[in-house]
């Protein structure tokens, strides 16, 4: 179910959104969406040998994006 899920999602965002982020949760309400994400703490393939230091995430940020279906979206 989990990967029909992340299937589903890869149709509704950028791919690059759901390669780093992870869905966490949703609220609807009337004509809006929000979409919850938390970045993937994960290293690109092509740095895994580099030897790398995490400085840590930006702040939580709201981005709007196109409407889907009449909704408004956040994520």
């Amino acid at each position: 179910m989990q990967d029909s899920f992340v299937d589903l999602l890869k149709l509704l965002l950028p791919e690059i959104i759901v390669e780093y982020f992870e869905l966490t949760s949703y609220k609807k309400e009337e004509e809006i969406l929000h979409l919850y994400l938390k970045e993937i703490n994960s290293i690109p393939k092509e740095h895994r040998q580099s030897k790398l230091s995490s400085k840590g995430f930006f702040d939580e940020i709201t981005v709007q994006d196109f409407p889907i279906r009449g909704q408004q979206l956040y994520f």
